[in-house]
């Protein structure tokens, strides 16, 4: 594994990255790795797909009453 390290943070961004990883449960460091291999691996297509979908689900549709069919005479 490499090791990499970054000077020069900002103390906001430093902050922010800080509140980051704990709202996800994680330590700074692990909340770096992620965010790097999100923004530089492989895209999960279908998760972003479902992530963005989220907003247009609404409330279930309500189906209409169902009468039975009438009857016909062939007669």
């Amino acid at each position: 594994m490499a090791t990499l390290t970054v000077r020069n943070l900002s103390p906001e961004t430093r902050r922010a990255l800080k509140e980051r990883a704990a709202r996800n449960d994680r330590s700074m460091e692990a909340e770096v790795r992620a965010i790097l291999d999100e923004a530089v691996g492989r895209p999960n297509h279908i998760a972003n797909w479902l992530e963005r979908a989220k907003g247009l689900r609404g409330d279930d549709l309500e189906l209409p009453v169902r009468t039975p069919p009438r009857e016909v005479d062939l007669a």
